[in-house]
């Protein structure tokens, strides 16, 4: 056996019809993660909320690595303008979110829809406009907490959604 390095491994990439919705999360290093993580599942777009750490921020630099430059990305100011727009274009909003509605997340057809956005909620207060989504999906743990980091939840939840869709990819 041997360990391999980046330039041995040849990824095969591809792009999924996947937006993320970042919903005021504060911590650099979470919205440096976030481009990481969605650059490795093939994201199309990340928004992050004008209250975030900017892209020039030190440690989201540092966190994300490369990957800055890989994703686009925007900023928004109003959330619900956002989300509104994301629908007019043919999106699913669905929220990464425990609610009394929530799905499990390996329950959950991703195939049924076209275009897909993966909304995460602030590290603090989760996703405060849960009425604007059309569904939530959460993942089932098996421990005494409740909840887990925002970008752990999202790279569980990119796995899952990846895995659904490109089934339905020609090869």
């Amino acid at each position: 056996m041997k360990q391999l390095t980046h330039y041995d491994i040849k990824n095969k990439q591809q792009n999924f019809p996947i937006t993320i919705v970042c919903d005021a999360i504060r911590t650099p290093e979470n919205i440096g993660m976030c481009f990481r993580i969605s650059e490795s599942f093939g994201v199309q777009k990340v928004y992050l909320h004008e209250s975030s750490p900017s892209i020039e921020n030190r440690s989201v630099k540092k966190t994300a690595r490369n990957t800055l430059q890989q994703i686009s990305h925007e900023r928004y100011d109003d959330f619900e303008q956002l989300i509104h727009q994301l629908k007019k274009e043919g999106n699913t909003i669905i929220g990464i979110e425990i609610t009394d509605k929530s799905i499990a997340l390996q329950e959950f057809n991703f195939t049924s829809f076209d275009k897909i956005v993966l909304l995460l909620g602030s590290e603090r207060n989760g996703i405060e406009n849960i009425h604007l989504l059309d569904a939530t999906v959460a993942i089932p743990m098996f421990g005494r907490n409740s909840s887990m980091n925002v970008i752990h939840s999202l790279a569980i939840a990119l796995y899952e959604v990846t895995n659904q869709l490109k089934s339905q990819l020609p090869l």
